[in-house]
């Protein structure tokens, strides 16, 4: 019951969830069977594969697998599966995941909570879950799911791309999701400093010079050589290519990362925060 809702600013899940759509019911009208009848014999009711034929709904891979059984699609159906993980995070986590997927370098400023990428399961879901108007209780898994799965580029093979986050202190302090989720996520950016390729700073709240207080960004190097920023503002997403502006974030986050505590220092100031909470 808990697939996916796909949304309808969003062209490339629309397009992939229209073929979905068509090749589900085009098998299952040449089974004979009702949507009704195939609702029964795969598990579902009849409203989902409605959802499903309408394009309405994203279905989980045990619906596609079920349906290639049931309908005799040899494998057709169940192929889906692959263009259906594509499409399952919102745009904007696609997006970004594509986009740091190509980095070999990723830095990260953030003065209002810890970066996604370091997030525990639990943080991302007090964060996402904070969000106001809510999200559907379906819309905040989805994104925690998309938010827990673009941490995969943190320890690689390869080492790369090379992790650098600056954290404000307030985000160390701030209770996000209550004591417990707030000291496992200050553990988590324990163990996630070890790793060779991440390092990660804290931008004391007693320093004079702070520049950063116009907001989170963060910085990709890609592998083709190319630049780029990223800031997100509210609900609003921008990915930064201008020269001109990249000139003033990369300038801006060699002074905050000049500002903030060295890597060694911040392990050790996370560690004495933890033991304070």
């Amino acid at each position: 019951m808990g697939d996916w809702d796909t949304g309808m600013d969003d062209d490339e899940a629309g397009a992939v969830m229209k073929a979905v759509a068509r090749q589900v019911k085009l098998w299952r009208e040449a089974a004979g069977l009702t949507q009704a009848e195939f609702g029964a014999a795969i598990g579902y009711g009849e409203e989902l594969v409605s959802s499903v034929e309408r394009g309405r709904r994203i279905p989980r891979p045990e619906f596609l697998d079920r349906a290639d059984e049931v309908t005799g699609a040899g494998g057709k159906l169940a192929a889906l599966k692959t263009d259906v993980a594509e499409i399952r995070y919102p745009k904007k986590v696609r997006d970004l995941k594509k986009l740091e997927a190509e980095s070999v370098e990723l830095c990260a400023y953030n003065n209002s909570v810890i970066h996604g990428l370091l997030q525990t399961e639990e943080y991302a879901r007090a964060v996402i879950g904070n969000r106001q108007p809510p999200f559907p209780e379906n819309e905040v898994e989805r994104r925690v799911a998309g938010r827990i799965d673009r941490q995969g580029i943190i320890s690689t093979p390869t080492g790369l791309p090379v992790l650098s986050f600056v954290q404000c202190e307030a985000t160390l302090r701030r209770c996000t999701g209550g004591t417990m989720v707030l000291r496992k996520q200050l553990e988590r950016l324990l163990e996630v400093g070890q790793l060779t390729n991440v390092s990660i700073q804290i931008l004391p709240l007693h320093r004079e010079d702070n520049s950063g207080l116009e907001g989170p960004f963060r910085l990709l190097k890609l592998k083709d050589g190319t630049r780029l920023g990223h800031l997100e503002v509210q609900h609003l997403s921008r990915v930064i290519s201008n020269p001109r502006e990249l000139q003033i974030l990369e300038l801006r986050y060699g002074m905050i990362r000049a500002q903030a505590l060295t890597p060694r220092e911040s392990l050790a100031f996370i560690e004495k925060v933890r033991g304070e909470t």
